[in-house]
């Protein structure tokens, strides 16, 4: 976007001279494409003889530790985000992360991408910045009532990411500079007073009453006067933990699917109105959602020039996410197009199911993803067809050119998503195709499976003091508890249990 241009055009839409244009501010950015003229809409602020605020405070401001601690168990954007707010009122947070810093944590994603290994405990979803991480970096929320979205994203800017986050309507990191930033994060914790414990699982809890006296994390017991628990919404052990103590959980109803892989050059096609994207637009994005056969089916995490990528944390099982670098210039375009799972779905499949079992959704999403690791042969191939051949049934005689590095399969995706699933896909791709027109093609492939979409169970919390119900001093975070579905979200929920437990503390 041409400065020199926008300025010009800023004056004369307010009015006045270009020269008594002092500066000017960008509130908000989004794209309207709706027509064949795409515009950018813009709402900004101006200043007219007068001097452009300075915006270099810090958000960040740590106060020196007291005698009080934390233990933060996972190093997500709930646990981080939890640890810069309670050092903001000098108490200090001990995290504890399963996985491994951003930087070692590489060498296992390529493990995974070019030998098919899966490191149960270092993956896509475990390690430093958790699931996000490495799943694009994309901030856009809509829950606002949770917390202050203008904080996080401030914080985000003052630990590296770019300004445009703050105003974009659609705001996006990247998976390429988010492990710059997150580094950023955990070593301003450090430097103020906490700890980042990398390596470290944890495995049990003793209890003392109505309170837990200490957690056990690599055989080694270690106590604080309050636990924020964000693990994410892939520890399963951490459920089964819970279920074995009879610590109560809650089965959740979660959403799986596929994840759909077009030519960025023909989604920028259908969404632009135009054969060639001008080099001012960014690379197309689309959402879409309808109801099938009584299901809500929709787009999830939609990757513009992006990739998908294994995203299992076990052997054995095969899912499948997607992520963007900052540019979004890869050639292809992806989306997970989910079907919203209920306990009765998972009880019409799964034998002997008890609906009040609340592992019940959790056991039927691993069914589908060990189906899918069967189906796709191994070494972390994924199986897969093209998209009319998917909803037409045939197994397709070629896959085209695609961005999973392990490699896919070409099966009959009936074998491996439930019979409910395929049905509601199979009758909703070409319902997507009228809603843009070109979508519905066999030169998009359809991949599963997409199965991480949320937490398949839920650890329930008190509505005020945000306490687990049996355990006064433990407070489930962030996506993994159910409180949250994806960064900004989760960040805001890890301030807002920080907030709750600074309030505790400080009455204690």
């Amino acid at each position: 976007m041409d400065a020199t241009l926008l300025k010009e055009h800023i004056a004369k839409t307010a009015g006045i001279p270009l020269k008594n244009l002092s500066d000017f501010e960008i509130l908000r950015r989004s794209i309207d494409a709706r027509s064949s003229t795409v515009y950018y809409n813009l709402k900004i602020r101006i200043y007219s003889g007068e001097t452009k605020p300075d915006a270099a405070s810090k958000s960040f401001l740590p106060k020196a530790i007291g005698s009080r601690s934390v233990i933060i168990v996972g190093a997500g954007p709930a646990g981080l985000f939890a640890a810069l707010r309670l050092l903001e009122h000098g108490i200090k947070p001990i995290i504890i992360e399963r996985g491994k810093d951003v930087r070692s944590r590489r060498r296992d994603l390529a493990a995974m991408n070019k030998e098919g290994i899966v490191n149960p405990e270092s993956n896509y979803c475990f390690g430093e910045g958790g699931a996000g991480t490495y799943s694009d970096g994309k901030l856009y929320t809509r829950s606002s009532k949770r917390g202050s979205i203008e904080r996080i994203l401030n914080l985000f800017v003052e630990f590296g990411a770019d300004e445009d986050i703050k105003f974009d309507a659609h705001p996006h990191i990247g998976t390429n500079k988010l492990p710059l930033i997150i580094t950023s994060m955990r070593n301003a914790i450090i430097e103020a007073g906490g700890e980042v414990l990398f390596e470290n699982k944890f495995t049990d809890f003793e209890m003392d009453g109505d309170a837990i006296k200490s957690i056990t994390v690599s055989g080694n017991k270690m106590k604080a006067n309050a636990y924020i628990l964000a693990t994410g919404h892939s520890a399963r052990d951490i459920f089964e933990l819970f279920a074995t103590k009879n610590i109560t959980i809650e089965a959740k109803h979660f959403a799986l699917g596929v994840r759909v892989e077009h030519p960025q050059s023909l989604i920028n096609s259908i969404q632009y109105h135009c054969t060639t994207k001008p080099d001012t637009l960014p690379p197309a994005s689309y959402s879409l959602v309808e109801q099938i056969q009584s299901k809500g089916m929709f787009s999830f995490c939609m990757c513009p020039g992006g990739i998908i990528a294994p995203a299992a944390t076990a052997p054995g099982e095969i899912v499948v996410n997607g992520w963007s670098p900052s540019k979004r210039n890869n050639p292809h375009a992806n989306s997970g197009i989910v079907v919203e799972v209920t306990l009765e779905d998972a009880c019409e499949v799964l034998k002997d199911a008890n609906p009040n079992d609340p592992l019940l959704l959790l056991k039927y999403q691993k069914m589908v993803e060990t189906a899918a690791f069967i189906a796709g042969g191994g070494n972390l191939v994924a199986p897969a067809q093209r998209m009319v051949d998917f909803c037409e049934g045939k197994v397709s005689a070629t896959l085209p050119d695609n961005s999973y590095l392990p490699g896919l399969n070409s099966v009959d995706l009936k074998s491996v998503l439930p019979k409910k699933i395929h049905q509601v896909l199979r009758n909703g791709f070409p319902v997507f195709g009228k809603k843009m027109r070109g979508y519905y093609t066999n030169d998009a492939i359809v991949v599963a499976t997409e199965s991480r979409t949320s937490s398949p169970v839920k650890i329930p919390r008190d509505a005020t003091s945000l306490t687990h119900p049996q355990l006064k001093n433990l407070y489930p975070c962030g996506e993994g508890a159910g409180y949250a579905g994806g960064i900004v979200s989760a960040a805001m929920d890890g301030e807002r249990v920080a907030n709750s437990l600074i309030g505790k503390l400080n009455l204690d």
